[in-house]
């Protein structure tokens, strides 16, 4: 519990001092409070709008949060951060994405290098489906830094909706390149593979996300189906055994009902598969 100083401060700077003081401690109420009376003394301090701005943030009050921001660009419209936050919130809390592209925007006229404004407005554009004006951005996060993974990755989830296919291959390649690790890139890899019927390369991919996250039931289905469409009846059954284990609402369902399945629904191995599998989870 935050114990008040026995002397109150007396002045603009003692009350913005302990404001930020509050902040770092993580006391949001005590420290809004410390700048509001900061604000009593100089009611037209950016800083002090934009601080009050970033723990009404904290709170989750964001509305309140986005109106701070806003006051603290009335009186100093060419300043970064009180842009650069406010887009975020219209990003992350309320998905308002053309609203954080023009906050992004001028947080960029602000800082014209700034890599986090304008990864945030590949990201916004990407949102709003307009692949081609978000791949401009991440290549440009790109050329301040070069082996970001995630301008990679996005840029290549963005080739992917997009449809350009053999481009998003190769940025899920640069993203792997810097984290070898990490499972979406190669899911994400398997899922383009497949689609181009390059199955036995996907099947791979999807082996190496799944020894990253071995509870990947979109993964082992996925294998399933290329094993299905491989013809390779054993392992299709296995990787489709996987996926109803972790989820078998959905797989069953999907086993019974897609038709990628349809020549497998007369072989004896897949017929027990789905009545014992039904019998085990109770479904019908």
């Amino acid at each position: 519990m935050y114990q008040p100083l026995e002397c109150r401060p007396d002045s603009y700077q003692e009350w913005y001092r302990q404001g930020n003081e509050l902040c770092s401690q993580g006391y949001y109420q005590e420290a809004l409070a410390s700048y509001n009376r900061a604000l009593d003394y100089h009611p037209r301090d950016y800083w002090s709008w934009y601080r009050k701005g970033v723990v009404l943030e904290a709170l989750g009050c964001y509305s309140e949060s986005i109106d701070s921001y806003a006051t603290a660009i009335a009186i100093k419209a060419n300043n970064y951060w009180a842009w650069y936050e406010q887009g975020c919130i219209y990003f992350k809390e309320f998905e308002q994405y053309s609203q954080a592209i023009a906050c992004f925007t001028q947080a960029l006229k602000a800082h014209p290098q700034d890599y986090w404004a304008i990864y945030r407005l590949g990201e916004a554009w990407r949102k709003l489906g307009e692949y081609s004006e978000a791949i401009l951005y991440y290549n440009q996060a790109l050329e301040l830094r070069p082996r970001d993974f995630w301008s990679f990755y996005r840029r290549g989830e963005a080739q992917q909706h997009w449809g350009k296919l053999e481009l998003a291959l190769q940025s899920y390649d640069q993203a792997l390149s810097i984290k070898s690790h990490d499972y979406w890139a190669w899911y994400q890899k398997g899922l383009i593979l497949q689609q181009l019927e390059q199955l036995a390369i996907a099947i791979n991919c999807y082996d190496r996300a799944l020894k990253l996250d071995a509870k990947s039931e979109e993964a082992w289905y996925q294998q399933a189906c290329c094993y299905a469409r491989l013809k390779n009846t054993n392992w299709a059954i296995a990787s489709l055994e996987k996926a109803i284990d972790l989820y078998p609402e959905k797989y069953l369902q999907l086993a019974v009902n897609e038709p990628v399945w349809q020549e497998f629904r007369q072989q004896q191995g897949f017929q027990s598969l789905i009545t014992n599998k039904s019998r085990r989870y109770q479904l019908q």
